[in-house]
């Protein structure tokens, strides 16, 4: 999700740590992501396997010298299979280790707003929280289906610069799930749109 901070003010918020629950829920998405991640470990290990066997091969038996110079290609293969394995496990990894960050608490006000010429191609408008001056603390982008429509409301906000806004008034905006299955297999994946 694309977020913007406007104003540094927003770091001056009252604020509260991630809740166990909260936490475990996003927990859960790693390690379902891990679970997904395990495809390229194995290759990195095939591949380095492979690699060392042929460079070892090689240098102990006298008739296979040139069997080396093959060994590059297992080797670009273990590289890109680290890039896989990377990039597989990246944004969870991330996204995980912003629960140790606070969650800010705002009593002020929630606005959407259409795409404008800087939106993605699949974005459907912008949600962000105000101070009560109606200046902007943090501002998301938001993807799905629907378009947003302009407005504004007043609401006690409870958001993460880099989740969104977790509550609205109290009740959830559905961000973060009441829960996952185990691994997190089986659900559809969450494009950052808010309930309004």
């Amino acid at each position: 999700m694309k977020y913007r901070i406007f104003n540094d003010r927003a770091r001056m918020l009252a604020q509260r740590a991630w809740t166990e629950r909260e936490r475990r829920v996003v927990w859960r998405g790693l390690t379902g992501r891990f679970a997904i991640a395990i495809e390229p470990l194995l290759g990195l290990i095939f591949m380095i396997f492979l690699t060392w066997g042929i460079v070892y091969r090689s240098q102990h038996v006298p008739d296979d010298r040139d069997l080396i110079k093959i060994a590059w290609i297992f080797a670009i293969g273990a590289i890109a299979f680290l890039g896989y394995f990377i990039a597989v496990l990246v944004a969870p990894f991330l996204a995980y280790l912003q629960t140790f960050k606070p969650i800010y608490v705002i009593d002020g006000y929630v606005r959407y707003r259409e795409p404008d010429e800087a939106s993605d191609l699949d974005g459907v408008g912008y949600v962000a929280t105000l101070f009560e001056d109606r200046s902007i603390a943090c501002e998301w982008e938001c993807f799905g289906t629907k378009k947003l429509p302009n407005k504004t409301i007043p609401a006690l906000v409870e958001f993460s610069v880099f989740a969104g806004i977790h509550r609205i008034d109290g009740r959830s905006t559905g961000l973060l799930p009441e829960d996952l299955p185990p691994l997190a297999i089986g659900i559809a994946p969450r494009r950052g749109t808010h309930p309004q």
